[in-house]
């Protein structure tokens, strides 16, 4: 009932329409970049540990992105920051179709992935702020369902146009979202909670992130950074590899496009039930049972040798992996006061995308040494448990918690 109390009211439901939109974009530039990277590898020529600096290089300036919008987004807004990061990183992915040599995609991919690093913590918190506390965890993983809407159409596009027009076409359609910035910046407005925070309540950068490892803090600050680090390194070890993966198991690069696309139509459910026992179960409960779910979904795609048992192990660790990175992006926010609140959630996903740095980059030499593909996501089974672990023991329940400065 309250999802639908939710979408009643015209302005939040432009407000996640508008935000879910830019989330949507971003997921598609993350998820072409896994289809291309396949393409390239082919056609460039391209060693493993070459398809791994590429994909890992748009990690690195999510690093950067994260903490930088983070931090101007508590100082300048987040209605601002948001609409900076989206025009910076679909620009440089419209002029990454140019790109001749791999050094010059390198140096493109860094710029799309610091746009893409900052739009995320800061759409999540604007729209965290912005809704009643009700339906505050509901609505920010119904924005992270944004996400599989991308990752689908990443797939499509690869299905269809990356084998007929290349991969450059597909950083083409990468660029558009710059045209839905400027839509944007007439259409959403500054979270209440922002707004109404006088100037000087406006805390320089060192005085928040001493904050954010106070004593009252440093617990829920430990958790995040390392259930961020976690989560991203091996959602992006996994995913961006995962057509390579599929391909290397003996499929071919077409068959290996539509298994994927299969894969992520399992993160809408992932997400919409997610949603719904978010504010049933609470943060805790969904975070670490999806969790220990993708852990062993994972162990089970490592291991699985025949066709069914590949899809349907794909399937749920679609399904349970994006479940949770929806329950993470609700339960960030909730943890810090408005003052300190995109300070904090920036500063943890840039330190959990130093992650998503080093998951593709280590496939990457995995491969090469010829690693077999179960001990890869064995790793990947304990990385995960150990985010679980994370949330379970020193993380604090939010739910219908009141955030106060």
């Amino acid at each position: 009932m309250g999802s639908i109390d939710l979408f009643r009211q015209p302005k939040q439901r432009k407000l996640m329409l508008s935000a879910g939109l830019s989330w949507l974009f971003d997921a598609m530039d993350v998820g072409l970049l896994s289809f291309v990277v396949a393409d390239l590898a082919k056609k460039w020529s391209l060693s493993s540990s070459q398809v791994g600096v590429l994909t890992s290089i748009n990690a690195i300036g999510m690093v950067f992105g994260a903490a930088l919008a983070g931090t101007l987004a508590d100082r300048f807004g987040r209605k601002a920051i948001l609409l900076w990061t989206l025009v910076i990183f679909s620009v440089a992915s419209g002029l990454s179709a140019l790109a001749a040599t791999f050094a010059v995609l390198c140096l493109l991919r860094f710029i799309v992935g610091f746009g893409l690093g900052g739009e995320l913590p800061v759409a999540s918190t604007l729209v965290s702020e912005s809704v009643p506390v009700k339906d505050r965890g509901r609505a920010v993983v119904l924005l992270e369902s944004f996400w599989a809407v991308g990752w689908i159409a990443a797939a499509l596009v690869a299905y269809f146009v990356i084998p007929k027009y290349g991969w450059q076409a597909a950083f083409i359609i990468g660029a558009l979202p710059a045209l839905y910035a400027i839509y944007l910046r007439r259409a959403i407005e500054d979270s209440p909670q922002y707004l109404i925070r006088k100037p000087e309540t406006r805390l320089p950068f060192g005085e928040r992130f001493a904050q954010i490892w106070s004593r009252e803090a440093w617990r829920s600050s430990a958790m995040l950074w390392i259930l961020w680090f976690t989560v991203v390194f091996s959602y992006y070890g996994m995913f961006l590899w995962l057509p390579t993966v599929i391909a290397a198991k003996g499929y071919s690069m077409v068959r290996s496009f539509e298994y994927v696309l299969i894969m992520t139509l399992a993160q809408l459910p992932g997400y919409f039930t997610a949603a719904y026992f978010i504010e049933k179960l609470g943060r805790k409960f969904v975070l670490v049972i999806y969790l220990v779910m993708t852990a062993f979904s994972a162990l089970w795609f490592g291991l699985a040798e025949t066709e069914a048992s590949l899809l349907s192990a794909g399937i749920c660790l679609s399904f349970f992996n994006l479940g949770a990175w929806g329950a993470m992006y609700a339960y960030s926010p909730e943890l810090y006061p408005t003052k300190l609140r995109t300070t904090g959630v920036g500063m943890a996903t840039s330190f959990g995308r130093i992650g998503g740095v080093i998951g593709p980059l280590l496939v990457g030499y995995m491969r090469e040494q010829d690693v077999p593909i179960a001990a890869i996501f064995t790793m990947f089974f304990i990385t995960v448990l150990a985010g679980a672990a994370a949330v379970l023991f020193l993380g604090k329940e939010t739910k219908g918690l009141v955030i106060k400065d």
